[in-house]
């Protein structure tokens, strides 16, 4: 791609960015003048509605080699390994209150891409309502090649496990691998290349397809004015472009369906653009983990990363969580998650090394559901280990769990609660716990 600079990023969260890969192709002073510079053409990229409040608007201007709107009609997309691909309302099974736990997907046998390697294991609400979230897994084995991909229907947040992803935007280049993690709003077009990286050859991941309200920072309240993830440390690409005249294939995702559409050319031919809408990614070792120096356990949710907020304040549409290397200080505690059951559902993943409520079953790749009101926490082994832990300043290292944590019940999909992958005897963790004597 073509860029200007030798600078890949630009850096801070919410921030409105400038940015152009050839000198002057900017517009001084409008967004859109008579005639922009170079013959480009002036296009709006709108993530809220017009009329949101100023603090809620996002929206860029890029400034392209041709319109987005020169294209043919789309086609549904038929067939191939993305019939595993699922959207919201999710009725294909009865939800359950079981928890549930999955092994890591199996690499592929056949050449697939991202949009082809894309499984979904269950979520909630619906694109068309502009509610709930989705949780889905991506398994590939070779990148995209003259085809690109965008979603209609929400942002993506995408967790790589095993092998980096260079995702190549209208809007620039970025490059995520095991420990970052990264977003495309609504709409952005991008090509996922990836050379793999595990021991089978396959890259890994988790995506979050979050239908609402635009993930934002969470609010610190008494924490201060630091603390958790800091703006600063999240990054943007800085323009690029292809001017490429050959056949390129547009992968839509809209209202649940795939649907595809080819050009003489790749659309990833945005020169400038400037504006508070546009992909980004973040490194989770930057996260200022907060906990207790006293006793007792804090909350999970000092974990946030990001939120999607609801119409319900301070009850998140989607949160995404992360439980990463940290102190442990706390007198006279219990450390590890303690038994609880919550209004919220949680679906946890595993980057990388063990989380410290599960000695095992619970590995890097695989994940685990435990919907609203269900009884959960440590098992046998990890309590065990806790309560007869001598207490001092302890460091949990080389780990990474996330979470995707939602308001309403994760439907599962058929695939999900069929698979082989899925871990028939979970419950029996549990098991063994002895009652205690009065």
């Amino acid at each position: 791609m073509n860029a200007a600079t030798n600078e890949r990023y630009l850096s801070g969260f919410g921030n409105h960015f400038a940015t152009e890969a050839v000198r002057g192709a900017l517009p001084e002073g409008q967004n859109s003048p008579q005639k922009v510079p170079f013959g480009l053409y002036a296009e709006q990229l709108s993530g809220a509605a017009f009329t949101s409040k100023r603090s809620e608007n996002r929206r860029s201007w890029l400034y392209r080699l041709r319109p987005t709107a020169s294209h043919g009609a789309y086609r549904p997309r038929e067939g191939g390994a993305a019939s595993l691909l699922r959207s919201g309302p999710f009725h294909e099974v009865p939800p359950s209150p079981n928890r549930l736990r999955w092994d890591p997907l199996p690499a592929p046998s056949a050449p697939t891409d991202f949009v082809e390697g894309l499984t979904t294991l269950g979520g909630n609400g619906s694109p068309a309502e502009g509610i709930g979230a989705a949780v889905h897994l991506y398994t590939l084995n070779r990148s995209m090649t003259d085809a690109v991909f965008t979603n209609a229907d929400g942002e993506l947040l995408l967790v790589p496990q095993a092998g980096r992803l260079r995702l190549v935007t209208e809007m620039g280049v970025l490059e995520i691998a095991p420990g970052e993690m990264g977003v495309l709003p609504r709409g952005v077009r991008v090509r996922v290349e990836s050379d793999g990286g595990s021991e089978d050859g396959a890259a890994r991941g988790y995506v979050c397809e979050n239908y609402g309200a635009p993930f934002r920072l969470p609010e610190l309240g008494p924490i201060g004015s630091n603390g958790l993830a800091n703006p600063r440390d999240f990054l943007t690409p800085v323009a690029a472009f292809e001017d490429v005249d050959r056949p390129t294939r547009i992968v839509q995702k809209f209202q649940g369906g795939l649907w595809e559409t080819e050009l003489d050319h790749s659309p990833l031919d945005v020169v400038a653009w400037h504006g508070n809408l546009a992909p980004y990614k973040y490194d989770l070792a930057r996260f200022q983990t907060i906990g207790t120096v006293s006793f007792d356990h804090p909350d999970p949710s000092i974990f946030t990363v990001l939120t999607s907020p609801s119409e319900i304040d301070g009850t998140a549409n989607c949160d995404f969580v992360i439980f990463p290397p940290r102190w442990m200080v706390a007198e006279h505690t219990f450390r590890p998650p303690w038994f609880h059951r919550n209004v919220m559902s949680e679906y946890m993943g595993l980057v990388k090394g063990a989380y410290d409520a599960k000695a095992g079953g619970f590995t890097p790749g695989g994940g685990s559901l435990h919907n609203c009101m269900s009884g959960h926490g440590p098992d046998l082994p990890s309590y065990r280990r806790a309560v007869d832990a001598e207490l001092g300043p302890q460091k949990i290292e080389d780990t990474l769990a996330i979470m995707f944590e939602t308001r309403w019940v994760i439907r599962p999909t058929r695939f999900a609660m069929e698979t082989s992958a899925l871990q028939r005897d979970y419950d029996a963790c549990w098991n063994g716990f002895p009652k205690a004597q009065l």
